[in-house]
């Protein structure tokens, strides 16, 4: 079962894997070079052999033979052997002798069985009916070939390393080019991809550039846009909610004071929220991380409120900002409680990562739920889904981004997903 696991996986990565493909390819390119150029020598060669080669060997046979003698000479025969690296053996009525039986450190016969002996190119058949038979002694042959061998494989294999190193090299570009990928999408504008090669690559290295560029300027422009209306509508609304402050508390006018100063106070929250989520969309600067047991935290912000809390003991403490973390389990719990069906409170759930030094943070209501189609967009900035949150129950959809925002700039993940009955989000926070 393991074993088939990691063949799954190693499929997968060479699947994957662009680097890995083109060295097969190159491995099997060069089997098919070398299979083609030795078949087709090996019929070039067979042509010759069959035009030239053949007659001349049959002639050198014949010679072998009448110098052996008829009737055969074991004598004429030991001296052929010793003098040439071929067998010879001897069959018929008088003599019956082989020079493998003669000497048995030899090794033998190459064409013995073969197409040699089949074909009576080297077998004779003497006047008095004796039976010669011709090899060629491959003892000669037996540490040669070994060594060539190995030293044919370490080659090729040196040759795959070579080829592997320099295809590693012509896509070093494309590991640059995926981790300025994941840099610019994590926010990360100021390193750009090195541009190594003037090749394809490198000019698609220079474009991802420039596209990045481009992005950074209208993000930034973006920021500076939010930045500078929100410092700006801060200063009417203080002026505004200070002249409302003015106004009769008792009667019609009390109640119109009332409604001014709430939508008063809804606007500066807005304006706070965005603020915030400028912010902490820059990054892990802003944060101010202190060592913090964060079931602290779940009950101050659970205290006064109608949620149910479960938390495990001996949790570890996390290097959070805890200004930030309490804003989140605010966000949460308000977010749970205003949307929950009241058959049941909200459960804030806070548990151990297994297998990690981390804990996972679950808040769940038990409302309606959402379409599944709008999971995706439920945390973004302005985004609320018009069937399950309205305008006056679901503020103006900032509320969970900003959750997001801060889980993210803790390098934590942020889930939403439905329960069935109602939303849960889940956070995974490591230490």
């Amino acid at each position: 079962m393991a074993s088939e696991r990691w063949h799954k996986r190693a499929r997968r990565r060479f699947r994957h894997s662009l680097r890995a493909r083109l060295v097969a390819l190159f491995l099997l390119l060069a089997l098919a070079l070398a299979g083609a150029f030795l078949f087709g020598m090996q019929q070039a060669l067979g042509v010759a052999w069959r035009g030239a080669a053949q007659p001349l060997l049959a002639d050198y046979a014949d010679r072998l033979v009448a110098e052996i003698g008829s009737p055969p000479s074991i004598e004429r025969a030991q001296a052929l052997v010793q003098r040439l690296p071929v067998t010879v053996r001897i069959t018929g009525p008088r003599v019956h002798w082989n020079s493998r039986d003669a000497d048995p450190g030899r090794a033998g016969s190459r064409w013995e069985g073969g197409w040699g002996r089949d074909t009576g190119l080297l077998t004779r058949t003497t006047a008095d009916g004796h039976r010669i038979e011709l090899g060629l002694d491959t003892g000669i042959w037996r540490d040669r070939p070994r060594r060539v061998g190995w030293t044919t494989l370490l080659v090729l294999l040196l040759l795959t390393a070579l080829a592997y190193a320099y295809v590693r090299r012509l896509l070093r570009p494309l590991d640059d080019i995926s981790a300025g990928a994941q840099r610019f999408g994590q926010g990360r504008f100021g390193e750009p991809i090195p541009v190594r090669h003037d090749d394809e690559l490198g000019q698609l290295a220079g474009d991802v550039n420039t596209m990045a560029s481009s992005i950074h300027q209208m993000l930034e422009a973006k920021r500076g846009l939010l930045l500078a209306i929100s410092h700006e509508l801060r200063s009417p609304l203080t002026r505004a909610r200070l002249n409302t402050e003015l106004l009769p508390e008792g009667g019609d006018a009390g109640g119109r004071r009332e409604a001014l100063l709430r939508d008063l106070q809804e606007m500066a929250d807005l304006v706070g929220d965005l603020l915030e989520s400028e912010r902490l969309g820059q990054g892990h600067a802003v944060l101010h991380r202190e060592p913090t047991q964060l079931e602290d935290l779940v009950r101050e912000v659970a205290q006064g409120r109608d949620v149910e809390v479960e938390i495990a003991p001996d949790l570890p403490p996390l290097p959070v900002d805890r200004v930030r973390m309490r804003l989140l389990l605010r966000n949460l719990v308000d977010n749970a409680v205003r949307h929950g069906a009241g058959e049941r409170p909200p459960v804030v759930t806070l548990v151990p990562e297994q297998d990690q030094e981390g804990v996972v943070l679950t808040v769940r209501d038990f409302g309606p739920g959402v379409d599944e189609a709008a999971l995706p967009q439920l945390a973004e900035p302005f985004w609320r889904p018009d069937a399950a949150r309205e305008r006056a129950t679901g503020g103006v959809g900032l509320g969970l981004y900003l959750c997001k925002l801060v889980v993210l700039a803790h390098g934590g993940t942020f889930e939403l997903r439905n329960a069935g009955p109602g939303l849960e989000v889940v956070v995974r926070l490591g230490t």
